[in-house]
């Protein structure tokens, strides 16, 4: 488990004074990464990071900048935007790179002249993935999203048998990952009703989000050399909010018997930002399972991934619809929850993962499925907050939903806090849904 140390002191300024408001996502304490340049430039990508409405673009940083030899070998290829070659490098150095940066932009510092001049408005930034991702897979690690979905389907057998055993989880589709922002095209697929004799080709009805974390891959493994859960945490860079768009009404007639295919990998959304594993450390928490639940086996099961193997990270789904935006009126949050409801940790799904043999790369992105909370107001897709459809979600000013129309923007939002440490925020993820394009 990530240590603390001095770049979690609560009481550290900036001399950037944005990063010392105390509802910033990005306070001294986080300094996240994300691959930026300048909106509407043709400047190469370049990795940044935020310290509060700023950011520090570090292809300038690594030259204005005065940095031990260490610490520059870091930083050039991250000027050149090549964030998976950070997350290559062992733990010991991505942490010696967190603390040059946090003295670097720390009140008092010698280094703000020369950095000064590297900052950059986010708001004057375009984004685009933080990293390279060679393989995605979505994990299914949010038990009472399983539960409630289950139930929809299957009343009497909700949870299938093997879900307490064993990480559920299917490969997805990396050419399709989107940075936030970008618009989500209302997808074409097979629906097949229990009425219908035939399936129809038609555009998707019951369009949903899924409240979900990426997390990074950092140091991989040689292929036939599992992880184990011992070293598992080494081997995680950082996290993102994703949203994994779902077609509902596509899904039930082609996910038996394989899984998951069109009805997911039309598009799957990501915050900009990596907020890395040191930064969340003061919010580590105990695993949730029940006691009556069977114990992981052994090659899932340690002291220290049971006593801090999850995160106390705050997560909110909030819509925005094309009237609400006409009519000047605020978006409005559907739902929350908590990263800590996940069945199974980071460390336990990158284990498994891993567990066969099966090599895993600096970059490779894995998804941990809808992470709803236990009350129905922490559902964590409109399929549960609608029972399936049935019942009306009350959006105020007479407008309701069932599931997503053209025009709505829907966005996730993640931030931990606790007493005795900084706020941490995780970065918008957000995306606009687009009409269907004409029948092909």
């Amino acid at each position: 488990m990530n240590a603390l140390d001095f770049t979690h002191d609560p009481a550290a300024q900036s001399w950037v004074l944005s990063a010392n408001a105390a509802d910033s996502d990005f306070p001294l304490q986080n300094l996240p990464y994300a691959r930026a340049r300048k909106a509407g430039s043709q400047q190469d990508w370049r990795v940044v990071v935020a310290i509060g409405d700023q950011a520090l673009d570090l292809a300038l940083a690594a030259t204005q900048g005065k940095w031990s030899s260490a610490i520059q070998v870091l930083l050039d290829p991250l000027a050149r935007g090549d964030l998976n070659s950070l997350m290559a490098q062992p733990a010991a150095s991505r942490r010696s790179l967190r603390q040059a940066l946090f003295e670097a932009l720390r009140e008092g510092s010698a280094q703000q002249t020369r950095l000064q001049s590297a900052l950059v408005a986010q708001s004057d930034l375009e984004f685009a993935l933080p990293a390279r991702v060679g393989d995605y897979t979505d994990f299914y690690a949010g038990i009472h999203h399983a539960v409630a979905v289950g139930k929809l389907f299957r009343p009497d057998n909700p949870l299938l048998p093997n879900y307490k055993w064993v990480p559920i989880g299917y490969h997805g589709r990396a050419s399709s990952l989107v940075v936030s922002g970008t618009p989500v095209r209302r997808p074409w697929g097979q629906r097949k009703g229990p009425q219908d004799e035939t399936p129809q080709f038609l555009p998707s009805q019951r369009l949903d989000h899924e409240l979900e974390l990426g997390l990074w891959v950092a140091q991989g493994n040689a292929l036939g050399h599992p992880i184990p859960i011992q070293q598992a945490e080494e081997h995680l860079f950082g996290l993102s909010l994703l949203n994994d768009w779902s077609a509902r009404d596509i899904q039930p007639w082609e996910y038996q018997p394989l899984g998951p295919f069109l009805a997911k990998n039309f598009g799957t959304t990501l915050s900009p930002w990596i907020v890395t594993l040191e930064a969340l450390a003061p919010f580590r928490c105990p695993q949730e399972r029940a006691a009556e639940d069977p114990q992981p086996l052994p090659y899932l099961k340690s002291t220290g991934n049971e006593a801090a193997g999850g995160i106390d990270l705050h997560l909110e789904v909030w819509l925005h619809t094309a009237a609400q935006r006409a009519a000047g009126r605020p978006a409005v949050r559907v739902a929350f929850s908590n990263m800590r409801h996940m069945y199974w940790t980071a460390a336990q799904l990158l284990t498994h993962h891993a567990s066969n043999g099966c090599n895993m790369q600096p970059g490779d992105l894995l998804g941990t499925g809808t992470l709803s909370g236990p009350t129905p107001e922490q559902a964590g897709s409109l399929l549960e907050l609608t029972f399936g459809g049935k019942q009306l979600i009350d959006l105020g000013d007479g407008e309701t939903r069932t599931f997503l129309q053209d025009g709505d923007e829907l966005s996730l939002r993640a931030y931990a806090e606790r007493p005795g440490a900084r706020r941490i925020g995780l970065g918008p993820c957000t995306g606009l849904i687009q009409p269907a394009l004409p029948a092909i």
